[in-house]
């Protein structure tokens, strides 16, 4: 479980780093975006993901990596974006959107640690793939939940498929690192 907290952080830390960049480079533009239009930026990511394991020739010269980060960042805008409502102007400089960047990674990470604990590390026995393909049913799942306007019966809310998807992709990220040590 240590070398899970400590891969898993630097993963973050890199996926953190690169929103910093961002920031700087664009401000919170993203701001303005709604949340279907933040799902279906994570849909092209992962569908994307999802051609480039399955299609032999690659177009464009990005690779699987720079997909997950996406995925990580814009789950994370998008948490921020239920947290703090949508925004007609940018509103956050820097500091401010690192913070609540901080703030939603803190509890997804722990809630990785307490289904890691609960699952006995399974993702570390799962293809990449797979968790493409689980974190394409997230979004699935999350549309739905958008075209309910945000209702569900029993399933858990639009929030927890975010938090998923961003363990998923780091874990994803984890797997793709270690390949290349190898």
């Amino acid at each position: 479980m240590e070398l899970t907290r400590k891969e898993y952080q630097t993963i973050v830390k890199k996926c953190r780093e690169l929103f910093e960049n961002k920031m700087k480079d664009y401000g919170a533009a993203w701001r303005i975006l709604r949340l279907p239009s933040l799902t279906d930026q994570i849909f092209i990511k992962a569908q994307r993901i999802r051609s480039l394991q399955t299609n032999v020739i690659q177009k464009v010269d990005e690779g699987q990596e720079s997909e997950f980060i996406g995925i990580v960042n814009y789950s994370l805008m998008a948490l921020i974006q239920i947290d703090k409502g949508i925004a007609e102007q940018p509103d956050l400089n820097v500091e401010a959107a690192l913070q609540l960047y901080d703030k939603h990674q803190e509890i997804i990470f722990d809630l990785m640690l307490n289904k890691n604990h609960d699952y006995g590390e399974a993702w570390r026995e799962m293809r990449v793939s797979s968790l493409t393909d689980l974190i394409l049913q997230k979004l699935l799942r999350v549309k739905q939940i958008e075209e309910n306007q945000g209702k569900t019966i029993v399933s858990e809310g639009i929030d927890a498929n975010y938090h998923d998807m961003v363990n998923y992709a780091v874990f994803a990220l984890i797997h793709l690192s270690s390949v290349k040590k190898l």
